[in-house]
């Protein structure tokens, strides 16, 4: 498959060990895609990057956190306003309009606010990935 041109936005790239990078099934956003993910690559540990690219038409209504790695959230398109609470309990909000990017380090909690529609990549260590409402 990897002389096929492949869509980021239906499926995803698995980043492994040994510089890898493998076509994830059809993306479907239902928690058991995830947990498919994590079954066949959970043995890489804290070196897995999931690269994904979303498009939102408004806020996100969760926060989450990634506590073994960084995460680079990359706008392509529109606006997104990132809020972020880091470990050591300071607080940012960045504004990130097309081409530009913000990196969620470790333990870094962040949700976001969309004005119109927008779309990022995002490169995530994915490994203990919690979520809170917001």
């Amino acid at each position: 498959m990897s002389n096929v041109p492949t869509d980021i936005n239906t499926h995803p790239i698995h980043l492994g060990l040994g510089a890898t990078a493998e076509v994830e099934p059809e993306f479907t956003g239902e928690m058991s895609w995830y947990q498919g993910y994590i079954d066949r690559h959970g043995t890489d540990g804290a070196e897995a990057r999931l690269v994904t690219m979303h498009s939102f038409d408004a806020s996100w209504e969760v926060w989450e956190m990634h506590p073994v790695g960084s995460e680079v959230v990359l706008c392509t398109a529109g606006t997104i306003i990132l809020h972020q609470e880091k470990a050591d309990g300071t607080t940012a909000k960045v504004a990130l309009i097309p081409g530009e990017y913000v990196v969620n380090e470790p333990g870094t909690w962040h949700t976001a606010d969309v004005e119109g529609s927008a779309t990022a990549l995002f490169i995530t260590a994915g490994l203990g990935t919690e979520h809170r409402p917001r």
